[in-house]
């Protein structure tokens, strides 16, 4: 193998980028510093320092990067109601671009002659750090040890690092690939690689209660927004970290964003996961219920199809695009009038309008009521309909003509 002097590695502390930063030095005879991206794991972070440099790391820089990921990743993918097949929320997506490109201002910062991720060749994340890595050092070279070296199974894996005597705490029965931060939990692996296994809830929800063990009564808030982000809950003003943080907690408590489901993966088989979505499912439901009085029906709808398009460039890692930065600022355009308060009640993994408002609402009750009005004369209806369904008119009579000929 070529050999190298200095390599930045994507750490977690999992099970992957443990045992890497060994066997990185066994076969490049390389310097390795870890990159630890705060997202909002919390938990997981703990012990990392000490964990790194008892591996064999030189350095560890642990990058606090909530805030960014909530303002400049979270943020514009919910103003682009952007769901990927129509579940994911795209939690181990976003996350992707802004750790990759920590990575590369720390890889020329420290004069790294290459990066190192833990990806498998099966997943979508070596595709996401990797373009996010062209995108800031196109010349670096990657180097992602699943694509080349002998091991072959998670299973392995656990024996190398018994072997090294790398402290690790999952074992093969509780072996779940997890992707933990602030926005999700996601699970994957074992028991949930067939399809028609019901997933054991009990066993494997973290952020969520079972909607049996949720309460059974509903619980109402209230979610104000200023074009298009959340600024306050329950009439009290925070910021985006603390709104996400206590919608967890209040969605995890009533069994809310729990999603089952087979996706589609950009390297071209299906997979199936478990994701943890509370305070996500919430956000998303209220601004979609926001935009509903806020948007005229022709950006509504041309805004749907641009909702799919993101989630398809977020899901592929293509953040750092300029498609994906016009279709932000196409985004951004529309919600200069999603502005106000989006009452919902959780009930039991339920989410449930309960009232919205807003100073740019364009529901007029004037116009809508099916009591008597000043505003609206229904005879005007009638030639509507005669000019919208003008088409229809002439090709059936065209039918007629053709059937009285025969």
């Amino acid at each position: 193998m070529k050999k190298y002097n200095k390599v930045v590695l994507a750490y977690s502390g999992g099970l992957d980028t443990s045992i890497i930063i060994p066997w990185l030095k066994e076969n490049y005879g390389c310097e390795v510093i870890a990159v630890v991206g705060n997202v909002g794991q919390k938990d997981e972070l703990e012990g990392l320092e000490k964990k790194a440099i008892n591996t064999g790391a030189s350095k560890i820089y642990i990058e606090d990067l909530t805030k960014e990921f909530v303002y400049d990743y979270i943020f514009p993918t919910i103003k682009a109601n952007a769901v990927y097949e129509g579940k994911y929320l795209l939690g181990t997506s976003f996350a992707r671009p802004i750790i990759g490109k920590r990575m590369v201002e720390i890889a020329l910062k420290e004069g790294a002659d290459a990066i190192c991720h833990g990806c498998t060749g099966k997943g979508n994340d070596q595709v996401r750090f990797e373009l996010a890595i062209k995108a800031y050092a196109p010349d670096m070279p990657i180097i992602a040890p699943w694509r080349i070296w002998d091991i072959k199974s998670r299973e392995e894996e656990i024996q190398y690092a018994m072997d090294k005597n790398i402290p690790i705490k999952l074992t093969p029965e509780t072996n779940y690939s997890k992707d933990k931060n602030l926005w999700h939990l996601s699970h994957e692996g074992l028991d949930l690689e067939n399809p028609n296994n019901e997933p054991n809830y009990e066993k494997i929800l973290e952020l969520s209660k079972t909607v049996e063990k949720a309460p059974d009564k509903p619980t109402y808030i209230t979610i104000s927004f200023e074009k298009g982000i959340p600024v306050a809950l329950n009439g009290k003003k925070m910021n985006g970290v603390d709104i996400i943080l206590a919608l967890n907690k209040i969605g995890g408590e009533n069994a809310i964003g729990i999603c089952d489901m087979v996706e589609n993966r950009l390297v071209g088989m299906k997979s199936r996961g478990v994701y943890e979505t509370p305070g996500g499912s919430i956000l998303y439901y209220a601004h979609k219920d926001l935009e509903s009085i806020c948007l005229d029906k022709e950006t509504m709808h041309y805004k749907e199809m641009v909702s799919l398009k993101f989630a398809d460039i977020v899901y592929n890692g293509q953040w750092y695009t300029p498609l994906r930065e016009a279709l932000s600022a196409f985004i951004d355009k529309t919600q200069e009038t999603v502005t106000g308060d989006v009452n919902l009640k959780l009930y039991k993994g339920n989410i449930i309008s309960a009232g919205i408002s807003s100073p740019y609402s364009l529901y007029s009750e004037e116009y809508a009521t099916f009591n008597e009005d000043e505003v609206y004369n229904q005879n005007d209806s009638a030639g509507f309909i005669n000019l919208f369904g003008l088409p229809i008119t002439v090709k059936a009579k065209m039918e007629q003509a053709l059937k009285e000929k025969k």
